[in-house]
């Protein structure tokens, strides 16, 4: 039935297959995804693409694990240039970003909760570098540099990567010094004033003793919505990365490796424009359109891909990462002693529009973070005949500070406060003397935030693979896991005039909270897996996964009680308990030629992460709460071919089956709040009724998760025939990739207003590439301009108004590239 279902799926909704092996002896080794001899990985070896993906390097079709690997080529020519481009050749893979800090990359749906970023909880996804895992997920957004081969393991990794990996782990790979001297150079221009320039170079310094390598990229494109307040384009793209690196091989068994990298984005970034309004049941003359008529106000556009906008307050996403990395490997007795010592750095610098409209209600919205991270990993792998083994401790400190800022402009009080009791449908106010009529009580009110986090994480953790017999292996895993973390949330509200006195509406809006938080808690976590070599190609195989993300603690602000008091219950959030199971079948057939890989997972979630929108207006970023049960479950093929040295194809696709199993007090979605408090004598009136009363939370159970498409595929293939240019023999090529996702929900508790439909994106080039190293190719992304949305939200206090960001219309240009 598994591989029934499969193939229908490599059929009906391919997607992106990476599992793929040489398919002739002649043709070179196979690229990682369409099995192009051109764009050989230089980590691949004859008998097909070599990961590391348990710590010890082996063959990709060998691994009893779901993983997919794309080499840094194919990255290249397909204008997958960071993880949000990842995931259109890569359909298990989420990816939703506002802006650089309010990201989140997920594998099969989970990782972590959708919504504005929270500091007290971790991502379920690890993204690590050359073995360093990055904390912060801003780095997804950042253009990838000099990269050798990225892998991306699906399921939960907790054995051999931590805590942070219950849904799986991007691992990249850079390229590494070379005692070959060696250049590679790349410039990509197009429309939207796309200027791309990438350049790395490689050589020895000390014979074959001391080797450094220099990389560095600079791109810029213009934004794709025009801002009429400034006069200025805005989510446009700025980015800078640089990136050194010095191998010392003092032995034939030893290699250090002193590393050191730093990146920038200073965009005018992150708008997100008006979509739509729904009704929602707060009193109609509270609603987005009364509210804009009682100022006469109107946005530039109601279809958002006019791509136009008013905002009225300033907008960056300045943002710097960098740090240094130390990496010893030493063989020593069977196998390798390898430690990786590293420091990172995070600045965060941003300024935001969170009223989303022209209207001067919330004047300033900005959280600038900084971030400083420490880690150690000591880790020793061997391979025998009958026993491989790794096993190793993790040392991981983090400190942020974030200092926020909220300010109300002169709009704030008719927008956010009840003007009284007035005829529906009138703009006007009940008295002269109603708060909501007076400009003066909300204007200047500003929060000043002090938010700070320590974390602190041990670990012990080793994995067996035993091989009972020739074609029967065991593997076992454990990990024992200790965090710690302290966290405190500030938050001083000062009036227009310098007051901290405040009345009911102020603390309604902007409330003073002050609290403290600690969590710690002992982890284990493990895995067990089988395996079984049906035939020399065909590898099958079973897992069970018990693993889980740390718990959290709230620090964007506490939902507040009647008395508009943070609730101090809410400050902390429980663990996730992830169990985990899955069965796999690796296959290569027609002489190695073509591979399809298969695998069905079933993942339940005890006490799920979620981060909720909060309809309350004192809370800005929503806040973290657990939903009692989760269930992810699904199947996913892989599919790639190349019958010839001139064709490869790949598809493939996932289908996932996602619901709250059990959430019972969840809040309710948009359409469903913002009415009085629903009690036995006033029951809660339907959705969308004006004036109507709400609950005070709702039963998902049973619904959608968000962000997460029941049908997601990616297919494609290249075709090249042997000609010259300009005197130089190469080959001439034609390529496709497309992508495909199905509807989701763009709201924590789905939402009629807030579900994004299906798309299809379809990317296409064409080139020529010689044999001594010369590529040139002209492209185009989003070939047919599809008009589709990344990303849903409503602004907060149930007025209804709903703004998204929409993606990119069609780009094209054309790219040079020369080895050296």
């Amino acid at each position: 039935m598994l591989a029934g279902t499969a193939s229908a799926l490599v059929a009906v909704a391919p997607a992106n297959a990476q599992d793929q092996s040489p398919p002739e002896a002649d043709a070179g080794i196979a690229d990682a995804t369409t099995g192009s001899a051109e764009a050989a990985p230089a980590v691949a070896s004859e008998d097909g693409i070599v990961i590391t993906a348990r710590r010890r390097v082996e063959q990709l079709q060998d691994v009893p694990l779901a993983v997919s690997v794309v080499g840094g080529d194919q990255l290249e020519r397909t204008g997958s240039i960071n993880v949000s481009r990842l995931q259109q050749i890569q359909p298990s893979i989420q990816f939703f970003t506002t802006n650089p800090r309010n990201s989140a990359a997920n594998i099969r749906g989970l990782g972590a909760p959708f919504g504005l970023t929270n500091d007290g909880i971790e991502q379920g996804v690890g993204i690590y570098i050359d073995q360093v895992y990055y904390s912060r997920i801003a780095v997804s957004t950042f253009d990838f540099l000099d990269v050798e081969q990225i892998e991306v393991l699906r399921g939960p990794q907790g054995t051999l990567y931590g805590k942070n990996t219950t849904a799986g782990a991007i691992s990249i790979t850079t390229r590494a010094p070379t005692f070959e001297p060696e250049a590679r150079l790349e410039l990509s221009i197009g429309n939207l004033d796309y200027v791309s320039a990438k350049g790395s170079i490689s050589g020895p310094i000390i014979d074959d003793k001391l080797a450094v390598r220099l990389a560095a990229s600079k791109s810029h494109r213009r934004g794709t919505i025009y801002n009429l307040f400034s006069d200025r384009w805005v989510n446009e793209q700025d980015n800078l990365g640089l990136r050194g690196q010095m191998l010392w091989r003092p032995t034939d068994t030893l290699n250090v490796t002193l590393s050191a990298d730093y990146n920038r984005q200073n965009p005018e970034c992150c708008a997100q424009i008006y979509v739509r309004t729904g009704t929602t049941q707060r009193p109609l003359n509270r609603q987005y359109a009364a509210l804009a008529s009682a100022f006469g106000y109107a946005p530039p556009s109601t279809n958002a891909f006019d791509r136009l906008t008013d905002l009225d307050t300033p907008l960056d996403a300045f943002q710097e990462i960098g740090g240094v990395a130390l990496r010893a490997e030493w063989d020593i007795g069977p196998g390798t002693l390898t430690s990786v010592s590293a420091w990172r750095f995070w600045n965060w610098g941003p300024s935001n529009d969170r009223d989303f409209t022209g209207l001067p209600i919330t004047t300033v919205s900005a959280n600038p973070s900084k971030q400083d991270q420490y880690s150690q990993e000591l880790r020793y792998a061997a391979s025998g005949e009958s026993l491989d083994y790794v096993f190793g401790l993790f040392a991981y400190h983090q400190k942020q500070h974030t200092t926020g800022a909220q300010e109300q402009g002169s709009a704030a009080s008719r927008w956010l406060l009840n003007p009284g009791n007035v005829p529906p449908g009138s703009p006007g106010c009940a008295t002269p003397t109603a708060n909501a009529c007076n400009p003066a009580v909300l204007n200047g009110l500003r929060s000043e935030n002090d938010i700070r986090l320590k974390t602190t994480s041990l670990a012990a953790f080793g994995q067996l693979s035993w091989h009972v017999t020739d074609r029967l292996r065991l593997q076992p895993g454990l990990r024992v896991n200790y965090d710690k973390k302290d966290g405190s949330y500030v938050a001083v509200v000062t009036t227009g005039t310098g007051s901290t006195v405040l009345n009911n509406d102020q603390r309604g809006v902007l409330a003073p909270q002050s609290y403290d938080a600690t969590f710690s808690d002992w982890n284990l976590s493990g895995d067990f897996t089988i395996s079984y070599d049906v035939s020399e190609d065909v590898l099958a195989y079973a897992t069970y996964a018990k693993s889980f993300k740390s718990g959290g603690i709230n620090l964007a602000g506490l939902p507040l009680d009647a008395g508009n008091n943070p609730i101090l219950s809410a400050s902390t959030v429980k663990p996730e308990k992830v169990d985990h199971f899955e069965v796999g079948l690796k296959t290569q057939f027609l002489d190695r030629k073509a591979t399809l890989n298969l695998a069905g997972f079933w993942t339940e979630i005890k006490d799920y992460q979620a981060t909720v929108t909060n309809g309350q207006l004192g809370v800005l970023r929503g806040y973290l709460a657990n939903a009692d049960k989760v269930r992810v479950r699904g199947i996913e093929a892989d599919f790639s071919v190349r019958p010839s040295r001139r064709l490869s194809l790949y598809a493939s696709g996932a289908f996932t089956d996602h619901e709250y199993v059990k959430f019972v007090d969840a809040p309710c979605p948009p359409e469903l709040a913002g009415g009085a408090a629903a009690s036995a004598a006033n029951p809660a009136s339907p959705a969308g009724t004006p004036g109507g009363f709400s609950p005070a939370n709702c039963d998902i159970s049973g619904q959608w998760l968000p962000g997460i498409s029941k049908w997601a595929a990616s297919f494609g293939g290249e075709y090249n025939q042997p000609g010259t240019l300009l005197g130089r023999a190469g080959e001439a090529y034609v390529g496709v990739d497309a992508s495909y996702r199905s509807r989701f929900s763009s709201n924590p508790s789905r939402s009629a207003y807030t579900d994004i439909e299906g798309y299809a994106l379809a990317n296409f080039r064409l080139g020529f590439r010689t044999d001594d190293g010369w590529n040139i190719f002209s492209w185009v992304r989003n070939a047919f301009d599809k008009k589709y949305y990344e990303v849903l939200a409503t602004q907060s206090g149930s007025t209804g108004l709903v703004v998204g960001q929409p993606g990119d219309p069609r780009t094209y240009g054309v790219t040079v590239q020369a080895r050296f």
